[in-house]
């Protein structure tokens, strides 16, 4: 069963679709065709690659493993390990309360990245500096895609093979609020241009599995809830919710668009060999993901992401147990229902 994966940017909850990948590439029936990621889905979608080039699905668990241990060494919050027994909703929460956060979050509403000047450094280099790009950029294995936002036209640019870089990953995951602009060449043009974070305009992009070659299915591993129940009235919640929105806000575009092409197809105004008729599928967990806040998306705390690669985990065996005979027939997303 060859599928495309969709790889949702959401910071350190990307660590959810580790759980999910590693799922996946224990079940000897699917074939991972290509990748579209987006700040941490492009960070995984990346380890997955360069591992299965490396030594297979093994090689590729073991290579997320790798970069989910060295974001969790990036917290330095000393969150003793006694403190996983609360579950993860209480540790967000002693989190997002917490004093040092607190003022972190006050003084990055009040001042600029670019304010560091000398000092600065993304937290994140060398984590990306540390993939394998003869593998990553490679013609063989899953095509990969990894989106990010130019900051001067506002449109997404999807970088792929040799266009992945170091600084195409770091440019996928860049908050502009916590990070400066990563610059970036145009080959085409020779012209250097700044990116932001792709969520804004692609989380992830799923035009590029539009080609011929690639499968119909596509698998969205969404990390970014798409419903609260209740209307959030603290700052923390507002901007979590915020967040929410607006990088889901891409996705949800795409999908109204590939819903319309299904009705078309369905109507017989298109046939399939007019435009792709896409199988969407999705693996979630909103209810863990309402649990937690934008505190655990910006400081991956190791309690946080195993309990998020757990989920994953269970998300995924429960997908397959439901919709394995679905995957190449037919779409288990009701998108009208998504959106409307």
């Amino acid at each position: 069963m060859r599928i495309n994966l969709a790889l949702q940017g959401g910071g350190a909850h990307g660590a959810f679709t580790w759980g999910v990948l590693d799922v996946l590439l224990q079940d000897p029936d699917i074939e991972i065709a290509a990748i579209s990621g987006t700040s941490a889905g492009a960070m995984n979608g990346a380890a997955l690659k360069a591992g299965m080039l490396s030594g297979g699905p093994e090689a590729a668990r073991a290579n997320l493993d790798w970069l989910w241990t060295r974001m969790g060494a990036l917290s330095g919050t000393g969150f003793p390990e006694w403190m996983a027994a609360f579950g993860p909703a209480a540790v967000s929460r002693m989190l997002e309360n917490s004093w040092p956060y607190v003022m972190t979050d006050l003084w990055a509403r009040m001042t600029s990245p670019y304010a560091f000047g000398p000092f600065y450094q993304n937290p994140l280099r060398e984590i990306a500096e540390a993939f394998q790009y003869d593998k990553v950029c490679a013609d063989q294995g899953p095509q990969l895609f990894v989106c990010a936002t130019n900051v001067r036209t506002g449109k997404a640019r999807v970088f792929t093979r040799n266009e992945i870089s170091t600084e195409a990953i770091l440019a996928s995951a860049c908050l502009p609020t916590l990070f400066q602009a990563v610059e970036i060449e145009d080959p085409k043009t020779g012209r250097r241009d700044a990116y932001w974070d792709g969520g804004f305009t692609g989380n992830p992009a799923l035009w590029p599995f539009f080609k011929p070659d690639l499968p119909d299915d596509v698998l969205i591993v969404n990390i970014n809830p798409l419903e609260r129940a209740e209307t959030p009235t603290a700052p923390q919640q507002i901007q979590s919710r915020m967040n929410e929105i607006s990088f889901n806000a891409a996705l949800m575009g795409e999908l109204r668009a590939i819903s319309f092409v299904q009705r078309l197809i369905s109507d017989g105004a298109l046939t399939s060999n007019d435009m792709k008729d896409v199988r969407i599928h999705m693996i979630a967990d909103d209810d863990l993901m309402t649990d937690l806040s934008v505190a655990t998306k910006t400081i991956p705390v190791p309690q946080i992401l195993d309990a998020l690669k757990r989920a994953g985990q269970v998300a995924a065996r429960k997908f397959l147990e439901n919709h394995r005979k679905d995957l190449g027939t037919r779409g288990t997303v009701d998108l009208t229902s998504m959106y409307s």
